[in-house]
């Protein structure tokens, strides 16, 4: 089992914005068929970056004001923040590779 939680409006300043280490934030809809093919590629990295970096899932049916707050327009959409502000952002479904080389470089940052 992987390291990926979940977080909502009552605890995303917490566990995203204050967060002492980057964190990427899966934001997905139960609906969406490109969201469920990107879990196992989300779960993997949480397990590979578990120590660098915390990642999270955000149902946007449930949180529409976070999703309005950061310009989700379509998903599935990742968002990498760093210091409490989002740094990098990956749109649709994209391969394990491709993830890892985004995560890498904001970490090398």
């Amino acid at each position: 089992m992987g390291k990926t939680e979940f977080v909502n409006g009552d605890n995303f300043q917490a566990k995203v914005l204050n967060s002492d280490v980057p964190v990427l934030v899966d934001f997905y809809a139960d609906w969406c068929g490109p969201c469920k093919m990107m879990e196992p590629t989300v779960e993997a990295v949480s397990e590979e970056f578990a120590e660098r970096l915390k990642v999270y899932k955000l149902n946007v049916d449930q949180n529409p004001q976070i999703a309005a707050q950061f310009h989700i327009m379509s998903i599935p959409t990742m968002l990498i923040f760093k210091n409490g502000a989002p740094v990098s952002s990956i749109v649709g479904a994209v391969n394990q590779k491709a993830l890892i080389e985004k995560i890498q470089a904001i970490l090398e940052e």
